[in-house]
């Protein structure tokens, strides 16, 4: 049995990668979202049941509007192209954070997604797109005294976007930068985390692997006296 159900991956340094290597922003999109597809199909093979992936944050809004545009248009095509075979893979996604800003082209097409694929049990993969943690949070305590019921651990967590998915067993963050980025604060509690040098698009299967192997090797108490 995999002791690593649930990985978590703030995808950091598509922007950079571009830079280094003198391409457009965009190029550098286009590649992470490449990577992306590796890194699903070896969880796959490592039977991983959970993937989060940091998609597009709520601060995300702040990038020039070109960018934004050329983000949501990758994610269209993406799911436009590939929904068929991410069902015929048993593959669930299910997408974290407000829709309200998306445009009825991308409402639709997660719609789509979502409702073709909620039968599916081999992976479950949370998109998450104008996500904030806090935003989360605050959402799920005004979402329980709505339903009139007692502001405890077990009831906001029955609230969260992640309510389906047990915690994250891994943080894995590229890039270099060493910070949550308001990615499931209250999920990663006891979460490890990884946090790599290398930009979004370099990092691959083997880096992957290692994580892997390192989080079996690590002890884990959880505030315990072991």
């Amino acid at each position: 049995m995999n002791p690593v159900k649930h990985v978590a991956i703030i995808m950091d340094g598509n922007g950079r990668w571009e830079i280094n290597k003198k391409k457009s922003r965009n190029f550098g999109h286009k590649k992470g979202l490449k990577n992306i597809e590796k890194i699903i199909q070896f969880s796959l093979k490592k039977k991983i049941s959970y993937l989060s992936l940091y998609v597009f944050s709520t601060e995300n809004w702040k990038r020039p509007a070109y960018e934004i545009n050329y983000l949501f248009g990758l994610l269209y095509n993406f799911l436009k192209k590939n929904i068929d075979n991410i069902h015929k893979q048993n593959i669930k996604l299910i997408f974290s954070g407000s829709k309200k800003k998306f445009s009825p082209l991308i409402k639709n097409i997660i719609r789509k997604a979502i409702t073709k694929t909620s039968k599916n049990n081999k992976l479950l993969i949370n998109v998450a797109l104008n996500y904030g943690s806090k935003n989360e949070i605050i959402s799920s305590i005004k979402k329980t005294i709505r339903q009139k019921k007692t502001i405890n651990q077990k009831n906001i967590e029955k609230n969260l976007f992640t309510a389906e998915m047990p915690d994250p067993d891994i943080l894995i963050r590229t890039g270099g930068q060493k910070r949550l980025s308001n990615f499931l604060l209250w999920q990663l509690a006891y979460s490890e985390l990884f946090f790599i040098d290398k930009l979004w698009p370099d990092f691959n299967t083997k880096d992957y692997s290692k994580i892997l192997e390192k989080f079996v090797r690590i002890k884990r108490n959880f505030g315990d006296l072991k």
